[in-house]
């Protein structure tokens, strides 16, 4: 069979596309295509059926429920009329019976005799099924009735049938009648059928009465039992439909755990880079799982790959498939464990564990190798990479200055380094992998590390930890040993001879050390009590400071309505003297006092200025101002302050020159960034003298716009600028001051700056110049 086997797989090799099996292709396609349509035409209907089953049960339950109501209802119907014929017939026949001459009644025994001829005029089986007839004279009182009813006789038959009957009236023409009757049992009214016939003579009429309880005993019985047997029937089926029901919900749950488990099972494949095989050993054919394609970067088939197919893509070095199968058929051994490489798609080459088990079909003599395929790629990368890694901890346990030693859970040597094999002096035959603890101790010759004998069965129950060892050079070594995840031990011996000479220089250090740590004790005291006062002090710095703020706050509102009092009275003042100044009413006579207009003028002009300041800077410290930031051109605004100092600088011969850029807009309230340029303008051009230059800069630094005023003024030392800009603070006092002013412009601007976001800084030098800069947000449109 091998030799067969072999000339059949050359022969594949060599015509991979042959007759047969293009035949054999052609044929098996639509035949599974069918076979699949045909399986998912029963699970389409599978399912319809298992759906529809319980509703047309439940609907023919309904159909005859109403089938047999209906029938239920005509036999009431028909019962009811035959019991009407009845009683009308009978009402007849008797009536016709008592149609007797008045003198065919005695007078005695009258109601004997008449008894007797309402008996004899019965027909046979009238008294049956709750028939009563009763006879009463022309006054309608009851005379005579069968079977007796002695509760009834002597009774108006009014008081049975009710005033004013229509039966007692009309008698025959009135028919039948259901009537409530009281039988005077003290049952009540019992609803019954009556029909009534007017005699001649002395008897008035003949009533005859049937209940309906007997009328309907027969079709109630009859209803009681069809109801009995449809409620059992139905409960039958219904147990027969919750049967089918459930056993066809456990059907579709278990074809939903089959599909469940079988996309399990594939996705489990996929994912755990594994595939599925069938080897036909005989044929030489093989069917591969789609997760097997793609393991290998292929495109899943139907189609079953030849022998040839298969070996040109498996590595010559890593097995021969031939020789395989050969060696199978011939040695008739079943399981398979082989690790090979097969070429993927790429062109690279994957590790596969293929593990199978030779099976042979009842009936069948063909084997078949069926088993998986792992993908082993990683785990040789991994075992590759673990016998580097082995090597590098190897070498850089030899590198490292301390004795080390590993041992396994057996108290056998796993490795050592060339420093524990020269502190124990040991041969290199008792140092390599396996050899037991005790053989290693026994060989070591220098056992002055450790005092006492140790033995394999003390080490194993020894606690972890480290201890220390002196040698007989004098040599002191900490030995750290610690117990590894699996059971062993790991040593590490560190050499702590300088560590020892420490030693007692610490101890002669902690005398010292507590010594200083009395005194420290002493100083914590005295520092506890400085704390305790520095407590003591800082509630009172917090109580003077809410008196400062609030005396602050004072001033303010003080200043504000003073402010406001003095305005009213100076614009008078400033207006008038302008007026005279101007000679609008003719002229003043003397120059002198045109001369002290002018002097009015400009003085109440500064005064207001003055107060202005004050106002304002009143209404920013008690938080009544208020901005309205909006698009605004820089160079506009620097345009603007720049003419209303020229005037001043002109008298001092300073040039004012601006450097904005037109295309600038910040987002701030204009007239506060007006008022910021004009009060640092005015500033540089009142100290700075005569014949200086005062330059407004301005350019953007990221989202912000950042002015800059320079001067060549007076300049500021290092130690004024941080008095500077808090509201009434001035360089000079008031024996050395050469320049007017109150000390709120500065003020005034860093406080406008601030409720704007941005911050101002003062950079300065004596006698060499000063520059004020501040910074505000840019508009969008020159932020972006």
């Amino acid at each position: 069979m091998a030799r067969t086997l072999a000339g059949d797989a050359s022969e594949r090799r060599g015509d991979k596309d042959s007759d047969v099996e293009n035949s054999a292709t052609l044929t098996g396609l639509p035949l599974r295509s069918m076979v699949g349509s045909f399986r998912n035409g029963l699970a389409r209907s599978d399912a319809l059926m298992r759906r529809l089953i319980p509703g047309l049960a439940i609907l023919f339950i309904f159909v005859l429920a109403v089938f047999r109501a209906g029938e239920l209802a005509n036999d009431h119907t028909q019962t009811r009329q035959s019991a009407q014929t009845t009683l009308s017939l009978m009402a007849s026949v008797v009536a016709s019976g008592l149609a007797l001459p008045e003198e065919g009644l005695p007078k005695t025994g009258y109601r004997t005799t008449l008894k007797r001829i309402l008996a004899d005029s019965l027909p046979a089986g009238a008294t049956s099924k709750g028939r009563i007839f009763l006879v009463a004279d022309q006054a309608g009182r009851i005379v005579a009735s069968a079977p007796a009813q002695p509760s009834l006789e002597s009774r108006p038959i009014s008081d049975i049938l009710g005033p004013s009957q229509p039966l007692t009236v009309f008698g025959a023409r009135a028919g039948v009648l259901p009537v409530a009757v009281d039988f005077g049992d003290g049952a009540g009214d019992v609803q019954s059928l009556v029909t009534v016939r007017h005699l001649e003579g002395q008897l008035g009429m003949i009533a005859v009465l049937q209940p309906e309880s007997a009328i309907f005993s027969k079709w109630r019985d009859d209803l009681s039992a069809n109801v009995t047997l449809f409620v059992g029937t139905s409960l039958v089926l219904l147990a027969v439909i919750y049967g089918f029901f459930s056993q066809a919900s456990r059907a579709e749950a278990a074809d939903d755990m089959y599909a469940a488990t079988r996309g399990r099972i594939d996705t489990a494949l996929t994912h755990g880079r594994c595939g599925l095989f069938d080897w036909d050993l005989s044929r030489g054919r093989m069917f591969w799982s789609s997760s097997l394609y793609e393991l290998l970067g292929r495109e899943p088939k139907d189609d079953i790959l030849s022998f040839g197919d298969v070996a040109d893509i498996t590595h010559p070095d890593d097995i021969d498939l031939l020789g395989l199968a050969e060696h199978l058929l011939e040695s008739g051994e079943t399981l398979v464990d082989e690790t090979f490489r097969m070429r993927h798609a790429d062109g690279s080459w994957i590790w596969l564990r293929a593990r199978g088990e030779i099976q042979s079909e009842p009936g069948r003599a063909e084997p078949h190798l069926i088993g998986i395929c792992i993908d082993i790629t990683e785990q040789h990368e991994l075992a590759e990479q673990s016998r580097m890694a082995d090597l590098r901890l190897r070498d850089a346990i030899e590198t490292i200055s301390e004795a080390f030693v590993l041992w396994n859970l057996k108290n056998e040597l796993v490795i050592c380094n060339s420093n524990y094999q020269s502190l124990h002096n040991l041969p290199n035959a008792v140092i390599k992998p396996g050899t037991p603890y005790k053989d290693v101790m026994a060989a070591a010759s220098n056992t002055e590390i450790a005092p006492q004998r140790v033995t394999v069965r003390q080490r194993g129950g020894a606690p972890e930890g480290s201890y220390e060892a002196q040698l007989e050079d004098g040599r002191w070594l900490q030995i750290s040993e610690r117990r590894t995840k699996d059971g062993g031990f790991v040593s590490v011996g560190t050499d702590i001879t300088a560590l020892k000479k420490h030693e007692e220089k610490l101890m002669e250090s902690e005398k010292r050390l507590k010594a200083t740590v009395s005194d420290l004790q002493k100083s914590r005291q005295t520092l506890e009590f400085q704390a305790r006062q520095l407590v003591e002090m800082a509630d009172k710095y917090q109580e003077e400071k809410t008196r400062a703020e609030a005396a602050n706050k004072a001033k303010s509102e003080f200043l504000a309505n003073i402010s406001h009092e003095l305005r009213t009275p100076l614009n008078a003042i400033i207006g008038f003297s302008d007026i005279m100044t101007q000679e609008m009413f003719g002229p003043l006579g003397t120059n002198r006092y045109s001369d002290y207009c002018k002097d009015i003028y400009s003085s109440g002009t500064y005064l207001l200025n003055v107060i202005n300041d004050i106002l304002d800077m009143s209404k920013i410290e008690a938080g009544r101002m208020s901005i309205e930031t909006e698009t605004v051109s820089a160079a506009a605004a620097a345009e603007d302050a720049g003419r209303i100092v020229t005037g001043a600088a002109t008298e001092k011969n300073i040039t004012v020159t601006a450097d904005v850029a037109s295309n600038l807009h910040v987002k701030a309230d204009k007239r506060a960034l007006k008022q910021i340029l004009l009060n640092l303008l005015a500033n540089a051009v009142k100290f700075t003298p005569d014949n200086g230059t005062v330059t407004l800069k301005a350019h953007p630094r990221g989202d912000k716009l950042r002015f800059e005023v320079c001067d060549t003024g007076i300049g500021i030392s290092a130690r004024d600028i941080q008095r500077l800009a808090k509201p009434f603070v001035q360089v000079e006092n008031q024996f050395t001051k050469t320049h007017q002013g109150s000390g709120l412009g500065l003020a005034i601007a860093r406080s406008l700056v601030e409720l704007h976001g941005g911050s101002l800084s003062i950079r300065s030098e004596v006698r060499k110049g000063t520059t004020v800069s501040f910074t505000l947000p840019l508009a969008e449109q020159d932020a972006a």
